[in-house]
């Protein structure tokens, strides 16, 4: 008898786990504290999440746009406000059904990841949050004086991207997505490539496209927020 494959278990963060999206919530936060113009970027913002609800907006030019925000910083210059935005907008929004969703997997010995569309700044402090060690989401670029570019690094983690991603972080831990029973779970049409990738995808709050989909296949619909 062969021996059963180790567990793999996928998180997606926004609107799976977190009750809203961190890009656009990140940008009201600073826009309340006058660090963006609301005048100036409020209906860019608006605009964006409508456009990547719809999957009419590029990987490069979503996750661009929102890592543009920290142009011009450090990492050490943005921390404070990084902090409040985790205690303050973030930690309040992953409800105890989340959290003890995650806590299952790894209770049951199962390789825990975060993937997320989300830059890796914004999305690490989220990840420590939920307990869950590995990250996978879009990566920042620094200059030599150690301020964010406003510009993406590699590959952004979203659609496609997001299986590429996985395939490349688990070859360096000299692993394969076939070396596992890998579940994944979220709540957007836009993460179909990698739902369609593993053994069990499940739909969290999905979206219409999303949603007719798990229809389609028979994917488990999970609701792990309040009412909507």
């Amino acid at each position: 008898m062969s021996r059963p494959k180790p567990r793999l278990a996928l998180f997606d963060l926004d609107h799976t786990l977190l009750d809203g999206d961190s890009d656009v919530l990140w940008c009201e936060f600073l826009m309340d504290r006058d660090v963006l113009d609301r005048a100036a970027f409020a209906q860019r913002n608006a605009a964006m999440d409508r456009d990547y609800r719809a999957g009419t907006v590029s990987a490069q030019a979503f996750s661009s746009f929102y890592v543009s925000t920290l142009a011009g910083r450090s990492a050490a210059q943005w921390q404070p406000l990084r902090l409040a935005f985790l205690q303050e907008v973030v930690a309040p929004r992953i409800g105890p059904l989340a959290r003890a969703l995650v806590q299952e997997h790894q209770s049951a010995g199962a390789l825990v990841v975060l993937t997320t569309a989300t830059n890796r700044f914004l999305t690490e402090l989220t990840a420590q949050e939920l307990g869950i060690e590995h990250l996978i989401a879009t990566e920042c670029e620094t200059g030599a004086d150690g301020l964010f570019t406003g510009h993406t690094l590699g590959t952004p983690n979203m659609r496609e991207g997001k299986v590429d991603r996985l395939h490349l972080w688990l070859a360096e831990r000299g692993e394969t997505l076939h070396g596992f029973d890998s579940w994944a779970y979220s709540d957007s049409a836009n993460d179909l490539p990698l739902l369609r990738a593993v053994n069990h995808a499940v739909v969290v709050h999905p979206d219409t496209r999303l949603a007719a989909e798990a229809q389609l296949r028979g994917w488990p619909v999970l609701r792990l927020h309040g009412a909507r």
